[in-house]
């Protein structure tokens, strides 16, 4: 569960105001021109910067000034910040150690993890032999490793073709699922990938303008010309 309660921050002279409540294992979409606030957003819940007034209620915890690393979220960037260095493994295992002084059962969960995200057998591989897709996974697997109940994705697939960023959607609406997860995913996308989401979020000059499923996107003029949806 996420509540953002009269969430306000300022970022020079831009002004974010934010309230919202999502339920648990909710999968919602956040959609807006450039530059509107939807990476701030997900920020704010995830603890990378901290709101100049209002709380953030997490899990039925205030989480207002908690630290990232003690929030029930994980996050996963538009650039997958795998280390060139480090294999598959020990890239993952900074999710849950990061001296990297992997025992036997961590090093079996790592591999069954890489089982969910279909890179079975890749532990020992450095992310330069990997392909977009598979580097992606990898990070993905890094999130969900941390067992939090809370994902955040900030346009992860942006960089992929269209038939890979279906496929690695419906990876994550899969392991949301299974994992129980609620999810918020940033995206610049309007097509069918929409139909993964139970609600999308519109977000317009630090303002959330349009709360509700994805299908009634088209029923609103001001909506439909700010994102040059043909209606």
């Amino acid at each position: 569960m996420i509540e953002l309660q009269k969430i306000e921050y300022q970022y020079d002279n831009f002004n974010m105001h934010f309230a919202l409540n999502i339920a648990a294992k909710e999968r919602v979409i956040i959609v807006g021109p450039s530059g509107a606030g939807k990476s701030t957003l997900l920020s704010l819940i995830a603890g990378f910067i901290f709101p100049n007034s209002g709380q953030i209620i997490l899990n039925h915890q205030n989480a207002t000034t908690t630290l990232p690393g003690k929030r029930p979220v994980s996050m996963l960037f538009q650039h997958n910040n795998l280390f060139s260095h480090l294999t598959v493994e020990q890239n993952i295992a900074l999710g849950i150690k990061p001296a990297l002084k992997l025992s036997q059962t961590e090093q079996t969960t790592i591999g069954d993890m890489l089982v969910r995200v279909g890179l079975e057998g890749f532990n020992q591989r450095y992310p330069e032999q990997l392909s977009g897709g598979q580097r992606q996974r990898v990070a993905l697997a890094r999130c969900l490793i941390q067992h939090r109940p809370i994902l955040l994705l900030d346009e992860p697939f942006s960089a992929l073709d269209q038939a890979l960023r279906f496929e690695m959607l419906a990876l994550v609406n899969q392991i949301c699922t299974e994992f129980n997860l609620t999810l918020m995913m940033v995206s610049h996308y309007l097509d069918n990938s929409l139909n993964h989401f139970s609600r999308c979020l519109v977000i317009e000059n630090g303002n959330i303008i349009f709360n509700a499923a994805p299908k009634q996107l088209t029923e609103n003029k001001r909506i439909t010309n700010l994102l040059g949806i043909k209606s």
